[in-house]
């Protein structure tokens, strides 16, 4: 692993909120998930890190969601109610950075890069519930914009559901082959 200056690192956490964790596929439990990014975030607190907390969601009427032709729908017609609320296991706290995301991606249509380059980070540290979608999208945009990027591999999901069994070992390595995990 890398030595990391805390100063110029910040963890960024994808996509570990109430309404997302029921349908965690593993290979991890999402309460394990979470406990393990807790522990990591209170590191990178301690160290002088920023922790930024990013979520997805949309409005009641999904008016900004995407909507590809090409996309599986979900069919949900309405978030749950914990939708937009972060696990109390998580540890969140006030100075704790909080992007709201409309996408698979933390990039596109946020702050996000803005609150990193503001700050000075030239380098994330990446977790997250699902490897193959928020991570993934993230990681890949972080890379586009030059940032170094050190993917938390134990502290990933392989994706929702569908994802196929085995996957998450085999994803990193495959589809962001640069990045450390």
């Amino acid at each position: 692993m890398p030595e990391l200056n805390a100063k110029k690192t910040a963890l960024v956490v994808i996509d570990l909120q109430e309404g997302i964790l029921p349908f965690a596929g593993g290979p991890h439990r999402a309460d394990e998930v979470v406990a393990r990014a807790a522990r990591l975030a209170e590191k990178c607190r301690q160290q002088g890190s920023p922790v930024i907390m990013v979520r997805v969601g949309w409005s009641a009427d999904f008016g900004e969601a995407l909507k590809q032709p090409v996309d599986a729908q979900t069919g949900a017609h309405a978030l749950p109610d914990n939708w937009w609320t972060w696990p109390l296991a998580l540890g969140k706290q006030d100075s704790d950075i909080e992007v709201t995301k409309r996408q698979w991606g933390a990039f596109y249509g946020t702050d996000l890069e803005l609150q990193l380059r503001r700050r000075g980070i030239d380098t994330i540290i990446l977790c997250g519930i699902s490897t193959n979608i928020g991570v993934e999208s993230t990681a890949r945009n972080a890379w586009e914009l030059g940032f170094n990027l050190l993917i938390a591999g134990g502290r990933l999901q392989r994706g929702l559901r569908r994802a196929a069994p085995g996957q998450h070992d085999e994803y990193l390595p495959a589809h962001c082959p640069r990045a450390q995990h």
